[in-house]
């Protein structure tokens, strides 16, 4: 027969002490002398006693468990998720990670099921499907946290970090005329995401300050993925007047484009530069390697679980302005056309 773990009456019983007086020891409580906290303590790590933390969590009406919902785990993700993860743990609490697949159904299921879990609040980045707010906004009501990242929505009141994404998406589009590329196409994304529009505005932005007209047949909209991506840029490509430059608000975008650049038989820098956004790790092991806008990830994450902390602790007075993180661009040869013919 397995022995059944001690409990706190076990510890008390031992000790000869009351129940509430183990309790108050372990909590490190200042009406219990030093030497019983010390004997009580000693006597925890011999029988190796673990408190209930459900029955903690009941009292405290906390769980320590924050829900995470990102659309997907791909590397820009991945490492915010790593980053809210290291903060987290710092600070107590588990998280629990849930993928909407840039499902905007999915969404709402995962934020009931993290809900049905007892989540103490939610750490939110919006699917690309998602142009309704209410399933959020009805867990604001209940007065449950909520911090939104990277995809943020200017619908939902609630602490916000991301990165500077007109600012990197002008600098990517800048980089490109400065390395004198005329005809510059981007490939954005979906058009109900701020995080696209605003890459887009960057890229607009920049055309304007250089004096460059705006070319609507340059501008095509696509998913996050690369298969669209591929066939956005045969797209492009079989323009009478095709452009002689690409910049993808992604990295995944940017290897379609890629394909479908080697696929024309065109080569990089010389007959068409491209840059992408995020700068995956993959992107310096290709032949050429490519251009990127760096974001960090990772601080963009660890500042989120902070943010999502100070607010647990403070939701009468929530600081609803949001953070924005600078960008970096990350020159390689897909795009360094100069260096390219000094080259030769």
């Amino acid at each position: 027969m397995l022995n059944k773990p001690p409990t706190i009456k076990d510890i008390a019983r031992q000790l000869n002490i009351s129940v509430s007086t183990v309790s108050r020891a372990i909590r490190n409580a200042s009406d219990v002398s030093a030497e019983t906290k010390k004997t009580v303590m000693a006597l925890v790590e011999e029988l190796n006693y673990q408190p209930n933390q459900l029955a903690l969590n009941l009292r405290s009406k906390q769980t320590h468990t924050i829900g995470v919902i990102v659309p997907n785990l791909d590397y820009v993700l991945s490492m915010m998720v790593r980053g809210i993860d290291e903060v987290a743990l710092e600070a107590g609490y588990t998280v629990i990670i849930c993928q909407s697949n840039e499902s905007y159904g999915r969404e709402i299921l995962n934020a009931r099921r993290l809900l049905d879990r007892g989540v103490d609040g939610f750490i939110v980045s919006v699917s690309s499907e998602t142009n309704s707010f209410d399933h959020f906004k009805k867990i604001q009501e209940k007065n449950i946290p909520m911090v939104v990242f990277d995809r943020v929505a200017s619908q939902l009141k609630a602490p916000s970090v991301r990165i500077d994404n007109t600012g990197g998406g002008f600098m990517a589009t800048e980089h490109l005329i400065e390395q004198g590329y005329k005809r510059i196409a981007v490939l954005a994304g979906p058009q109900n995401l701020e995080i696209s529009n605003s890459r887009l505005d960057g890229y607009k932005n920049a055309l304007k300050k250089h004096k460059i007209k705006i070319d609507p047949s340059l501008i095509i909209h696509c998913d996050f993925n690369q298969d669209y991506a591929f066939f956005a840029t045969e797209e492009l490509l079989s323009l009478k007047k095709r452009p002689d430059a690409i910049f993808t608000i992604s990295d995944r975008m940017a290897l379609g484009a890629m394909l479908a650049i080697k696929k024309k038989g065109l080569q990089m820098p010389n007959d068409i530069g491209l840059i992408g956004f995020n700068d995956e790790p993959v992107l310096n092991l290709l032949t050429p390697s490519i251009s990127s806008i760096e974001q960090p990830s990772f601080e963009v994450g660890k500042l989120a679980a902070k943010l999502f902390i100070e607010t647990m602790h403070n939701m009468d007075n929530i600081d609803l302005s949001e953070r924005i993180i600078k960008t970096k661009l990350i020159a390689r040869e897909s795009s360094l056309k100069i260096n390219a013919k000094k080259l030769k």
